[in-house]
């Protein structure tokens, strides 16, 4: 790419914004011009507004601590000086819905963490690997909203990419139950151990909301499209449980699978290694080379050592064995803020502008 698009961030200083600011420093096709918070951050430099509230491992990208925080309700302010946005925005369902379709109607594309959008039929909701041809909607979609180039487009909730790139690897088998128990950390909820003490040692049964987008988002992700709308899947039935666990990085899955035909174990595992979509195709920065990684030990994979496995976009999947009750159960492990966040979120923005979805304004 010749000259990098300029993109802007909209809740810049929350844990996610942080997140998209450190994978895009030196980003290849991107560069972060803007970066839009609350009115109370606001008129202060991103070094000021964050404060000592810096969560990343990396240090702050020298790049964005003297840019000017906007006032993200400044819509068309923050909108004049970007070729898109990715947003990642702390408010309430009502008014994200409402920001993101205001920025679209600033003819600026919307590359969305948040969950507002996730539901609305003509709203793309893609793991690049697994649902490219989503992005079709967007034709119907900027009908709707009356735009030539401004479009929203989401990804999915982080709980489901630990176990839904398997069972998409497996869809030739015909998967129709499926029972998963995810294990979630608590960057999860925006939290280190030292903003959430009580989570030492600690483990909550409950999360809100989480297991409901466990259950239903895989199927949106496996529908069609039909008569301008996406229309989800009916199988597989999926049931879940979100535990929230003292890990900070990494969402763990343990797994039950039932096929209506009946692969062998290592047909599973070869499934897994070959499966890639349209991002390692494409070559994209972001794309991992081995997107599903199996891991042969039983004691695998692990949050310690296999969470950042391809730069934390890769997917590890191990102790894949049969079942008494259902065919098949595995473990697995994505990373929540990396592959489940902002990563994907990315990937997702690449991925567009590799299919000329976003461009330069000018």
């Amino acid at each position: 790419m010749e000259k990098k698009l300029k993109a802007g961030i909209l809740g810049a200083t929350g844990m996610v914004g942080q997140r998209f600011i450190a994978l895009l420093e030196n980003h290849p096709w991107f560069e972060v011009t803007t970066v839009a918070a609350s009115a109370r951050s606001a008129g202060k430099t991103y070094e000021e507004a964050v404060g000592g509230r810096w969560k990343m491992d990396t240090p702050m990208p020298e790049a964005v601590k003297s840019l000017i925080v906007k006032n993200v309700s400044d819509v068309e302010e923050v909108a004049q000086g970007v070729d898109f946005v990715f947003s990642a925005v702390d408010m309430t369902k009502e008014e994200i819905r409402a920001i993101e379709e205001a920025y679209a109607k600033t003819e600026t594309p919307v590359v969305s963490n948040n969950s507002a959008h996730r539901w609305t039929p003509d709203v793309p909701m893609v793991i690049p690997e697994i649902n490219p041809e989503h992005f079709e909607i967007i034709k119907d979609q900027k009908k709707r909203l009356g735009t030539k180039r401004g479009f929203i487009a989401v990804k999915p909730n982080c709980s489901i990419q630990s176990y839904t790139p398997a069972l998409s690897a497996w869809k030739e088998f015909e998967p129709y139950e499926v029972v998963a128990t995810t294990y979630q950390a608590i960057s999860g909820a925006g939290k280190t151990f030292r903003d959430w003490p009580e989570m030492i040692e600690n483990i909550i049964p409950y999360i809100g909301g989480e297991e409901e987008k466990s259950e239903q988002e895989p199927l949106r992700i496996w529908g069609h499209i039909e008569e301008g709308k996406i229309v989800p899947a009916e199988s597989p039935k999926i049931t879940c449980q979100c535990i929230r666990v003292p890990v900070l990085n990494g969402h763990t899955a343990a797994v039950f699978v039932k096929f209506r035909k009946h692969p062998t174990k290592e047909q599973l595992i070869e499934k897994l290694e070959q499966f890639s979509g349209l991002p390692q195709k494409l070559q994209l920065p972001s794309a991992p080379k081995q997107f599903i990684q199996y891991m042969q030990e039983d004691n695998r994979p692990q949050v310690k050592l296999d969470v950042d496995y391809e730069n934390g976009m890769g997917v590890s999947i191990g102790r894949i064995r049969e079942d008494s009750i259902y065919d098949y159960k595995f473990v697995g492990l994505s990373h929540n803020t990396v592959r489940g966040a902002a990563g994907g979120a990315v990937l997702c923005a690449e991925t567009l502008t590799a299919l000329d979805y976003i461009s330069a304004k000018s």
